[in-house]
C-alpha cells in the first residue's frame, strides 16, 4: 500500500510537531509516531526551556555559558543563532497555548540550572515538557492538513537503492523519497512517499541499562540515516543526568530535575558530605558532565549504590509547590522530600551527537531533514548545557520548515519504489532471542562505555557487540518484521556508533572521559 504526502514527519515531540504545524499551511503532512501522539521524549522534560527574556541576563551570557559547557566543540555561529532566535520561538510556543509559571508580579518565573550564570529557565512546575506536549498535541489533532498515524513504526528510509540504483560515490548524491512504515496494529508495512522527509525521533537512552528516557528512545532515526549512508557525528558524547531517582527495577528511571539543585538542593555522599565542592568551584551548579563524573567517582570509591540529594534545609511548602511531581513520586516510595534525603544515581539522559545537519536542519542526504535530539547541529558540542535542548528543537524546526517550504515543490513524488519484502518466517515465539540480546547490549554499553571509559573497555565492548550484531542481523533476515526486532537492530547500530566514535577520540573532552588520555582544561 502506498501513501503520498508533501511532507513526511517521523516523530511527535516538540521538534516534529512544531515543524508539522508550520509546513502544514503549505501542503499535506503525514505525522508518524510509533506510540501515541503524546508519548515522546519532550513529554518527560522536567526542568524547562532556556531563553534570554529579562535583565540582567544577556545573549552574550547565554552564548558564553553554552560555549563553556560544550568544551570547545560547539559551533559558535550555531550557538549565536539559537540564542538570538530563542525569545521569538518562546513567544510562538506561548501563542500556541503553552503556559509557563509566573511570579506574583506577573513576570515569568525563571529558574537557574547547572552551567547557567543567570536565571533564564522558563518552566511549568516540574513538568515543562508535558505542558508543551499538551499544547502542541491539541493543535495537531485539529489541523486539517495533518494526518496523524499513531502506532506506526518507521523501519527504513527509502533512497534510490530501493529502485535497484547504486548509491553514487559522493554522499551528496543520495536522495530520500520517504520511508517504509510498519503499521504495528495491522502488522503490515506501508510505503510513505514524500517530497520532503523530517527525522525527529528523539534520543537513544535505551542503549544503556539505566536511562531517564521513555521506552520509545531507541535511536531509530539515527540508525535509519546511518544505514542510508548519511553522516552521523559526535556520538561519543552521551550525557548522563546526575540525578535520577534510585529505585532499582524501575524503567525508565525517574528524573530528578537539575532545577532542584538550582533551587538550592545539595548533593551528599552517604557520609553526609557536600562532596561537589571537592571537584569544582561551582559546586552543585557545575555542568552535568562534571557532576556526573564526580558522582561516579564517589560511588566507585565508596562502593555504595547511590548518593543523596538534600532538600531538607529548604522551606517545605514552596519546595513541594515548585516540584509537585517529584514530591508525589518520592512520597509514593515513602520519601518526604522536605525531611528525607533523596537517593539518586546518574542515568543516561541525552545524546549530544546524531545526524549531521546544517544551520537549516538539512542533512547530507537530499530531501532529508533532522532536528531535535536525533540531530547534531553543533549547538551542544561535547556537553549540552541544561535546558538548551527544547529551545534547539523549536528553533531548528522553524528553520527547517522555512527551508523545506522553499524547496519542496521542486521535488517530485518518486515512482517505481518496490513493496517491502516481508518473507521472513520466524514470529514472536523467538522473542527470547530479542530480549536477551537487548539486555546484553545494554550491559555492554553500561559497563564499558559509560561515564568513564578506557581503550581496553571500548575494545571489549566492540568485540562483544559484534557478536550480538551478527546474531541479530541473521534473526532480522529470517523474521517477520516487528517493532521489537527493528528497535534491537537500531540500538545495536547506535551502540556501535558510540563505541567507534569514542575509540576515535584520543582525548578526554566534555562527556567523553577516558582513563587513557588526559582531561582537557575545557571548563
Amino acid at each position: 500500500m502506498e501513501k503520498h504526502y508533501d511532507f513526511l514527519v517521523i516523530g511527535t515531540g516538540l521538534g516534529g510537531i512544531s515543524y508539522a504545524l508550520k509546513v502544514a499551511d503549505h501542503g499535506t503532512v503525514a505525522l508518524i509516531t510509533k506510540d501515541r501522539l503524546e508519548e515522546t521524549n519532550t513529554r518527560y522534560a522536567q526542568g524547562g526551556i532556556a531563553a534570554v527574556i529579562s535583565q540582567p541576563d544577556s545573549y552574550e551570557k547565554h552564548i558564553s555559558d553554552t560555549l563553556i559547557a560544550g568544551a570547545g566543540l560547539c559551533k559558535e555561529d550555531v550557538v549565536r543563532l539559537v540564542v538570538n532566535e530563542a525569545p521569538k520561538q518562546i513567544q510562538e510556543l506561548i501563542s500556541w497555548g503553552t503556559n509557563f509559571d509566573k511570579d506574583p508580579d506577573g513576570k515569568y518565573s525563571l529558574a537557574r540550572e547547572g552551567g547557567h550564570s543567570e536565571h533564564r529557565i522558563l518552566h511549568h512546575k516540574d513538568n515543562t515538557g508535558q505542558e508543551i506536549q499538551r499544547a502542541l498535541s491539541e493543535r495537531v489533532r485539529n489541523h486539517k492538513n495533518i494526518d496523524l498515524y499513531e502506532y506506526h513504526f518507521a523501519v527504513d528510509l527509502i533512497t534510490q537503492h530501493h529502485k535497484g540504483e547504486l548509491i553514487k560515490r559522493y554522499l551528496t548524491d543520495i536522495e530520500c523519497y520517504g520511508a517504509y512504515i510498519l503499521d504495528t496494529r495491522k502488522n503490515r508495512v506501508l510505503k510513505f512517499l514524500s517530497r520532503t522527509t523530517l527525522i525527529a525521533t528523539g534520543g537513544s537512552g535505551h542503549i544503556y541499562a539505566t536511562t531517564t528516557n521513555p521506552r520509545i528512545a531507541t535511536g531509530d532515526g539515527i540508525a535509519m540515516v546511518y544505514r542510508a549512508k548519511g553522516i552521523i557525528d559526535h556520538m561519543e558524547f552521551v550525557q548522563f543526568h546526575p540525578t535520577s531517582l534510585y529505585n532499582p527495577g524501575e524503567t525508565p528511571s525517574f528524573l530528578i530535575t537539575e532545577a532542584m539543585r538550582g533551587y538550592g538542593a545539595i548533593l551528599r555522599n552517604l557520609a553526609g558530605e557536600d562532596f561537589m565542592t571537592k571537584y569544582d568551584e561551582r559546586g552543585n551548579l557545575a555542568p552535568r558532565d562534571v557532576v556526573a563524573r564526580a558522582m561516579d567517582n564517589e560511588l566507585k570509591m565508596s562502593g555504595h549504590e547511590h548518593l543523596f540529594l538534600d532538600c531538607t534545609h529548604l522551606e517545605e511548602q514552596p519546595l513541594k509547590e515548585h516540584f509537585p511531581n517529584i514530591n508525589e513520586k518520592c512520597a509514593s516510595l515513602g520519601i518526604d522530600i522536605a525531611k528525607d534525603l533523596i537517593p539518586v544515581v546518574p542515568a543516561a539522559h541525552y545524546m549530544c551527537g546524531g545526524i549531521r545537519v546544517d544551520s537549516k536542519g538539512q542533512s547530507w542526504i537530499h530531501r532529508l531533514f533532522a532536528i531535535g535530539e536525533a540531530s547534531s547541529t553543533g549547538l551542544h558540542g561535547a556537553n549540552r548545557l541544561a535546558s538548551n535542548s527544547l529551545i534547539e528543537a523549536i528553533v531548528f524546526a522553524d528553520r527547517a520548515a522555512e527551508q523545506s517550504v522553499s524547496q519542496y515543490s521542486a521535488a517530485e513524488i518518486e515512482v517505481g519504489i518496490p513493496e517491502w519484502d516481508d518473507s521472513g518466517t520466524i514470529h514472536n515465539e523467538e522473542m527470547i532471542l530479542i530480549t536477551q540480546n537487548k539486555k546484553e547490549l545494554q550491559q555492554i554499553l553500561t559497563n564499558y562505555v559509560g561515564i568513564v571509559r578506557s581503550d581496553l573497555r571500548l575494545e571489549r565492548a566492540l568485540t562483544r557487540l559484534e557478536i550480538i550484531n551478527k546474531e541479530t542481523e541473521h534473526l532480522y533476515k529470517i523474521s517477520k518484521i516487528s517493532r521489537d526486532i527493528c528497535e534491537l537492530r537500531n540500538l545495536i547500530n547506535v551502540g556501535y556508533l558510540v563505541i567507534k566514535m569514542a575509540q576515535a577520540r584520543k582525548e578526554s573532552r566534555g562527556l567523553h572521559y577516558t582513563l587513557d588520555y588526559p582531561k582537557r582544561s575545557d571548563h
